[in-house]
């Protein structure tokens, strides 16, 4: 059969365009049945969005305009500081302080080179360290060098964040190079771990030095008391130390270099501004009295069991001062080991009751007034009642037929009692008088020296006296004082009645060699001196004559003049009366006098409480030792001598 023809497709034509409609009526598009072909999807307009994206970056770039105007233009002097300061690092060079030396140029107080050990912390973190625990690790290392506890070095070491950390101040240089050398040895370890692919731990690289000064007290205990100390930050904490601070100090400089990272960049250079020295100061003192004069006390009050006790040399000519002695002292190269209750200077800062050491001021007030002279008869009983009190001198007695002379020279509260009620035609006249002299001689008032922390003493007014005290005060209870106000009383007497206030240093030396003296002390007229010259022999009697009680101060081949002390003392914890304190004040040669010595005890418990007994021979001693010190020779003249009693009868 002949194949089949395939069906023939349906090709369709063009399509019909429909025809016009007639004029005046509107075209209609025919209706076509709804067809099943998909829509065709119209993409919206990228105009709005364009808009807005050049609208945020236009804003982004106002604000970036904005900014660079600030930092270029508004804040530009601000950022730039900011910005070297985190550039540039500044270091403090300490200023080297001046040294302290006696009036022979002996050194006392010297500063030596030392180091303060510091550390990074950063660089003990495990991250640097290549450690976990490398704080604790160079802690344990470290402590028993620098005598800190290992657990407060670690924690400086962990301090998050910090870069500087100060382990230790001021140390010897031997510390430093047992921590150098040490360093050495474990930077060789990880050194070789390193080498052998191990992290190459080093938990003591973060620690390093500053140059740094150390003050060092030669001589040990000696004058500590009066040469203060040094604190922890490095300045004064006591004593000339501490009144002479700015003097010693000097000024601190500084270098500024230019820092990366915490690490400074040699080829950047660097701006320093050198320190300052400070000031060498030249005290009045002379080591080798000041010496003798702390042993002679130290050794006293450790045989009367004492609480304590001062001894004070002074030149009578000049106000300067040529040893204070304190006991017991401390060291203050080794403040920690330092009784807290020593530290100070207990020669001017105890205030307490002088007794009959006093009693040459009430003297020289009725010699002043014309009341009465050293022949003067005073008959003492053996009890006075005045006010309401019943009076008694330190020892029974049948009824003394003295001179004024002997009452000084006996020690006679009684006798002081009768010759000062002569200054006033009544009681309270007779107290005004003596209170104006007192103060003359410094009492109720400090010595003058503007040493830290110096007593005042206590001096009420006179019409505050009571009724025991207008009675006591003649004889030096009722009053307080402290050493050097007792002592500045004899000096005056010694000089003819002239108040020379007392000094302690002589001058100053800065860093250019150049010596300055110190200011001329001011000087005062307190009594003539007719009336000082009569005091000065009356004094003898109490050393020279047999029935004195200072006999125990006389020194061969010297006249020396002293008064004996013994007042009942006010406990300053119970804040009653308990105990005593003993004393001895005087010059020599007494006609023509160049050396005051003052020694006072404070509580002796052990043997002889009276001061002619134990402040005595200290007095002696001492006295001895400056007059042959100074080459002071003895003048040869024979004592006037002057009577302590009379008779009756005649």
């Amino acid at each position: 059969m002949p194949p089949k023809e395939p069906p023939r497709r349906r090709v369709p034509g063009p399509a019909r365009r429909p025809a016009a409609p007639p004029p005046g009526r509107p075209y209609r598009r025919p209706s076509r049945a709804p067809r099943s072909a998909p829509r065709t999807i119209r993409l919206g307009s990228p105009r709005p969005r364009l808009r807005l994206v050049s609208l945020g970056l236009t804003l982004v770039m106002i604000a970036f305009v904005v900014r660079l105007l600030q930092v270029q233009a508004v804040d530009a002097e601000a950022l730039a500081a900011k910005a070297d300061r985190n550039r540039y690092d500044s270091v403090t060079l300490a200023a080297e302080r001046g040294g302290i030396t006696d009036r022979a140029g002996v050194s006392l107080a010297i500063s030596v080179d030392a180091h303060d050990i510091t550390a990074d912390p950063k660089m003990f973190t495990p991250k640097e360290a290549k450690a976990p625990d490398a704080p604790d690790q160079a802690a344990a290392l470290l402590a028993p060098i620098l005598g800190t506890d290992a657990a407060v070095i670690a924690e400086k070491l962990r301090k998050p964040g910090s870069r500087y950390a100060v382990l230790a101040r001021r140390q010897t240089p031997q510390v430093w190079k047992q921590i150098k050398d040490l360093k050495s040895v474990y930077a060789e370890k990880a050194s070789a771990d390193r080498a052998a692919g191990g992290p190459g731990a080093n938990v003591l690289a973060g620690v390093f030095q500053e140059p740094s000064s150390r003050r060092v007290y030669p001589n040990g205990t000696l004058a500590a008391g009066i040469l203060g100390y040094v604190n922890a930050e490095g300045r004064g904490g006591g004593g000339i130390e501490s009144l002479l601070d700015t003097t010693l100090a000097g000024r601190d400089g500084t270098v500024t270099y230019v820092q990366s990272g915490g690490r400074r960049i040699p080829t950047a250079g660097s701006k320093e501004t050198p320190a300052v020295p400070g000031s060498d100061v030249e005290l009045t003192i002379d080591r080798d009295i000041q010496w003798a004069a702390q042993k002679a006390i130290e050794d006293q009050v450790a045989t009367s069991r004492a609480d304590r006790g001062y001894v004070i040399v002074q030149n009578t000519r000049t106000g300067e001062i040529l040893a204070m002695a304190n006991s017991p002292g401390f060291d203050p190269n080794d403040l920690g080991q330092a009784d807290a209750t020593a530290m100070g200077n207990a020669a001017l800062q105890d205030a307490y009751e002088p007794g009959s050491t006093a009693k040459v001021m009430s003297m020289a007030a009725v010699l002043e007034e014309k009341k009465a002279t050293p022949g003067t008869h005073v008959v003492v009983p053996n009890r006075l009642h005045r006010g309401d009190r019943l009076f008694k001198d330190d020892i029974d007695h049948p009824t003394w037929y003295l001179t004024l002379n002997g009452v000084l020279a006996k020690s006679s509260n009684i006798g002081t009692i009768l010759a000062t009620g002569q200054l006033g035609k009544t009681q309270q006249e007779a107290n005004r008088v003596l209170h104006s002299y007192l103060r003359k001689f410094g009492m109720g008032s400090t010595s003058g020296l503007g040493y830290p922390g110096e007593t005042a003493g206590i001096l009420a007014a006179p019409e505050d006296w009571s009724t025991s005290q207008q009675y006591t005060i003649p004889f030096g209870q009722g009053m307080s004082v402290n050493a050097m106000q007792a002592a500045s009383v004899y000096s005056t007497v010694a000089n003819g009645g002239v108040r020379i206030e007392p000094t302690l240093v002589r001058g100053t030396k800065g860093p250019d060699g150049r010596f300055t003296a110190a200011p001329a002390p001011e000087k005062t007229r307190v009594v003539s001196e007719k009336t000082a010259d009569t005091l000065a022999a009356m004094l003898e009697s109490v050393v020279d004559d047999r029935e004195g009680t200072g006999t125990k101060a006389r020194i061969p081949g010297y006249r020396v003049a002293g008064k004996t002390g013994t007042a009942n003392r006010v406990d300053p914890e119970l804040g009653r009366y308990k105990g005593y304190t003993a004393s001895f004040a005087g010059f020599a040669p007494a006609d023509d006098p160049e050396i005051t010595v003052y020694c006072a005890i404070q509580n002796p418990t052990k043997g002889s409480y009276f001061g002619g007994q134990i402040c005595g021979p200290v007095y002696q001693k001492v006295m001895e030792f400056s007059l042959k010190t100074l080459q002071i020779a003895p003048t040869g003249k024979a004592p006037a001598r002057l009577p302590v009693t009379f008779d009756p009868g005649e």
